[in-house]
């Protein structure tokens, strides 16, 4: 029999995460598969932790739960739930029932028919207009500028095969931005759409700042083109620089010398100086981001754990079922 894995990151979910395990049971409880949710409580500040413990002993046999020592992002959230998911299918769902649990079927039955990543993409209705638009240009804007495809409204939740998600944890670097790595390592891929739900309870955690620093991530963790545009702007700014010697050398000859230009040169100055900082910062981002690879520290730190049998030993162990009928991946 097939079993599948719901990894469900939480960070302060106290409010709503009994709702959520209740609902996703009940789904799950219909389908002929073997099931676990494991649970990673990303250092939550609230009695999410004793919930989990709650879960864990009320359902031993299809519950784990992991929890970090401190709040250390949703990305190793999801990193921590793929290492220790056993399924031979694995379903990345938010505990805020934003994510329908009953659209679990829809995807069993598009990974029975071999697609490595099953995508549910959210509609957009019942979002701020202004935001909906911002968050278009965005998406049109990035993808004219990094090296895999992103699309509007797909987000992390999803059915991943086996071998993607042995793809995905074969991929070790610190700074993961997962919308990126989902495209970057490809396979079979469907898509469907399903309406936007509204979060049943809790406050959400995705601040305005939170966003941008997140559509930043995405600019720059698959491609060096910004590095690129530096050169190409400094190069414009020297030209510019050239004709304009130029034109203040013929007016000059032609005019004789003419003493004002404070605000001009002022301007060009705070210009440049602007420019100046755009690029240090640009190239300090990168840096940055191989600064904390060439650290080597772990994505999180377990201060406790249920049920989980540690990191995964390999793929060859494994059997996954499509279509009723196992086979080795190797």
């Amino acid at each position: 029999m097939m079993k599948l894995s719901v990894v469900v990151p939480c960070y302060n979910e106290e409010a709503v995460i009994d709702q959520f395990d209740a609902k996703t049971r009940s789904v799950l409880d219909t389908l002929a598969i073997e099931y676990e949710i494991c649970y990673v409580d990303d250092g939550s500040r609230d009695k999410t932790l004793t919930h989990l413990r709650a879960l864990s002993e009320k359902y031993p046999d299809a519950t784990r739960y992991v929890s970090f020592s401190r709040n250390f992002g949703k990305e190793a959230g999801m990193l921590a739930g793929l290492r220790e998911a056993t399924g031979d299918a694995v379903v990345i769902m938010d505990a805020d029932l934003q994510h329908p649990p009953e659209l679990i079927e829809r995807m069993l039955g598009l990974y029975e028919l071999g697609h490595d990543q099953i995508i549910a993409r959210r509609t957009r209705e019942g979002d701020k207009k202004v935001r909906s638009a911002l968050s278009r240009l965005y998406y049109r804007a990035v993808n004219k500028w990094v090296d895999v495809e992103l699309t509007d409204g797909v987000g992390d939740f999803r059915m991943l095969s086996r071998p993607a998600v042995d793809a995905l944890l074969s991929l070790g670097e610190y700074n993961r931005f997962s919308k990126g790595l989902f495209s970057w390592i490809g396979f079979d891929t469907v898509t469907f759409d399903y309406q936007n739900a509204a979060r049943e309870a809790g406050e959400t955690k995705w601040k305005f700042g939170s966003l941008l620093n997140y559509g930043m991530d995405g600019l720059i963790s698959f491609n060096n083109r910004p590095l690129r545009i530096a050169i190409w702007l400094g190069l414009t700014l020297v030209g510019l620089a050239a004709v304009y010697a130029v034109w203040i050398a013929v007016a000059a000859m032609t005019h004789g010398v003419d003493s004002p230009g404070y605000v001009t040169l002022v301007a060009i100055i705070v210009g440049m100086g602007g420019v100046q900082m755009v690029m240090l910062g640009l190239i300090g981002e990168y840096i940055g981001r191989i600064y904390y690879e060439t650290k080597r520290r772990p994505h999180f730190l377990v201060k406790e754990s249920h049920g989980f049998p540690g990191k995964p030993e390999g793929v060859e162990r494994r059997e996954v079922y499509r279509n009723g009928q196992p086979h080795k991946v190797v």
